[in-house]
């Protein structure tokens, strides 16, 4: 009896730990298409973007082989106070660019895995390995809501909670 229950938990230890160790970025990504200004359409609570609303991110590919990354937002109720971050991102070796390792502060690293892409760079999802983080990113303000429900899905089946997400369409 208590070799079944020492097998049952070691089996679903492993199993747990298998599924969150394993997230499926997208097959590949092309950095220069890329590129260029992200609006923030939902994300996972941080304390890095605690108080942001109206975010955005611009990414920009670097000589050195890096990605320069300027997120911005606007802060306080009057919405007058625009703030942004200046930071860069690491290509992780051998992902076909679909996983980054972003740096805003030395010498913290965090995970910045693309999980979602659409063929015309119109959207994305991104995450970390951990579903602590997701974020739904649009070129656009706004987003169609029958997409972001079908990102949302899709997110979930990766095993995000997405009743945590915060800015979400309504």
């Amino acid at each position: 009896m208590k070799t079944t229950i020492l097998s049952f938990l070691i089996l679903l230890f492993m199993t747990t730990t298998a599924c969150s160790q394993t997230l499926e970025t997208v097959p590949e990504v092309d950095l220069n298409r890329y590129s260029g200004l992200w609006h923030e359409i939902a994300r996972m609570p941080s304390r890095f973007e605690k108080g942001c609303f109206n975010v955005t991110a611009n990414y920009q590919p670097t000589e050195k082989g890096t990605i320069q990354v300027i997120n911005s937002c606007d802060k306080g109720t009057d919405r007058k106070g625009r703030t942004s971050v200046e930071g860069k991102a690491f290509i992780v070796k051998n992902s076909n660019n679909t996983k980054l390792k972003v740096q805003f502060f030395w010498p913290f690293r965090g995970d910045y895995w693309i999980i979602g892409l659409a063929d015309d760079y119109s959207w994305a999802l991104v995450g970390t390995p951990s579903r602590k983080y997701l974020w739904v990113l649009s070129r656009t303000e706004e987003m169609d809501m029958e997409l972001y429900q079908s990102l949302l899905m899709k997110a979930e089946k990766m095993g995000f909670n997405t009743t945590l997400l915060e800015n979400p369409m309504k």
